[in-house]
């Protein structure tokens, strides 16, 4: 509360009334006091006026303190509604089995008619009911998995409030969950990918070192060529995770150099070509006139290498390979197109996942790693491009990269 300093009526005249009494005493006994000393009269009015005159003064000077009385009170609007409809996590209120209160993110999360009446409605889950009818708090928060969607994780908390009341809290973990699945995924595929190229390696030493096969020049020699390929495998794999990391690790750094994509789709299918034992001109381009991009030729180089050698690996032999660079809806847009045996619907939404393969024994026969397309991935996602997939069995499959031009807003 607040208070002004507010004059009350009548006031000012009853200060001007105790100033004069306090002067006239001064006056009495500062004058009664000279007299009795001896003084001359005349001194000892001089004196009691000079008294009186300095009371007044000090009166009007110091006066006394107003009255306060309150302030005005202004009523602010009561936000807390407001506050917890914007609380992310599902917040519920309990009492006595009945849901009483539910914020926006538990009415989206179980339905609106769900949280209006009893709670075993709504959490439809052994785990959160049995944490909800104890009588206990919740220590530390319980993960619980397939609460609205199968595959989405939540923490839940049970809190006792004021009333007899359970406050629950349920906060999603999803994308977390997914991150480290993913970690988890990554770490056991890297290691499969190392130890079975390492093992065969290692037998392979263990054969020549016996003594038999050394002598034998043309088992020798297979048995190199193997060991060869091996290693080679390992260190185009090595070669992809480190690519990847330095990707991932540049995913936030937009490229600012102007780069016309033309000229590198041209270089790189050149060297392609010219790594191509037989073939070479299967790759088909078809360049028109496109404006520049801001882009890292490095990783436009490798995204064009990673592509073109896909279609190479999976189209079917002597069948052509379409690299087309065209502009459209004020877009920069690169298609790869090849003719093979196509992928089902079902494996499209994870192929740019880290070491998934449709065909694992294909994919490994034909020298890939499982990681290229995880790095054209990362390598739009840098660019702040868009990467899309189309693919029909038996027909063939189109991978189109779509870039953003270079614009005055970009600059920024």
């Amino acid at each position: 509360m607040k208070y002004e300093a507010l004059p009350r009526t009548g006031q000012e005249s009853a200060m001007s009334d105790r100033r004069g009494a306090h002067a006239v005493l001064a006056f009495a006994m500062v004058a009664g006091a000279a007299w009795l000393l001896a003084a001359p009269l005349a001194a000892s009015l001089v004196v009691g006026v000079g008294a009186a005159f300095f009371t007044w003064i000090a009166g009007a000077a110091s006066g006394e303190p107003a009255a306060l009385v309150p302030a005005p009170v202004v009523d602010l609007p009561d936000r807390t509604q407001e506050v917890i409809d914007a609380v992310d996590d599902a917040l519920l209120i309990i009492e006595r089995q009945r849901i009483t209160y539910a914020n926006h993110a538990a009415r989206r999360l179980f339905g609106a008619e769900r949280v209006e009446g009893d709670y075993r409605l709504a959490l439809r889950h052994p785990v959160a009911a049995d944490l909800i009818a104890s009588d206990r708090e919740t220590g530390d928060p319980v993960e619980i998995a397939g609460l609205g969607d199968a595959d989405r994780r939540w923490v839940m908390s049970v809190r006792h409030v004021e009333g007899g009341a359970k406050l629950v809290t349920l906060r999603d973990r999803t994308d977390s969950w997914i991150a480290e699945r993913m970690r988890v995924d990554f770490v056991a595929n890297a290691s499969h990918e190392l130890r079975t190229p390492l093992a065969t390696i290692l037998g392979f030493i263990e054969t020549l070192n016996e003594g038999r096969a050394v002598e034998d020049t043309a088992i020798r020699q297979r048995f190199l060529g193997i060991m060869m390929g091996e290693a080679k495998r390992m260190q185009q794999l090595v070669d992809d995770l480190i690519s990847l990391s330095r990707i991932e690790a540049d995913r936030f750094s937009v490229p600012q150099t102007p780069l016309a994509l033309g000229p590198v789709i041209e270089e790189v299918a050149g060297v392609i070509r010219s790594g191509l034992r037989e073939g070479g001109d299967r790759i088909e381009l078809a360049i028109e006139s496109a404006p520049e991009v801001r882009a890292d030729r490095v990783q436009i180089g490798q995204l064009l290498h990673n592509l073109i050698g896909n279609a190479i690996k999976y189209g079917r032999p002597a069948t052509p390979i379409r690299v087309a660079l065209d502009q459209a809806q004020g877009r920069v847009r690169l298609r790869i197109t090849d003719q093979g045996e196509g992928i089902s619907p079902e494996h499209l939404p994870r192929l740019t996942e880290r070491f998934y393969r449709v065909d694992a024994g294909r994919s490994r026969s034909v020298g890939g790693t499982g990681l290229g397309l995880a790095i054209v991935k990362h390598i739009a996602e840098r660019h702040r491009a868009t990467l899309d997939i189309e693919s029909k069995v038996g027909v063939g499959t189109t991978v189109t990269v779509t870039f953003p031009v270079i614009s005055r807003e970009s600059l920024s």
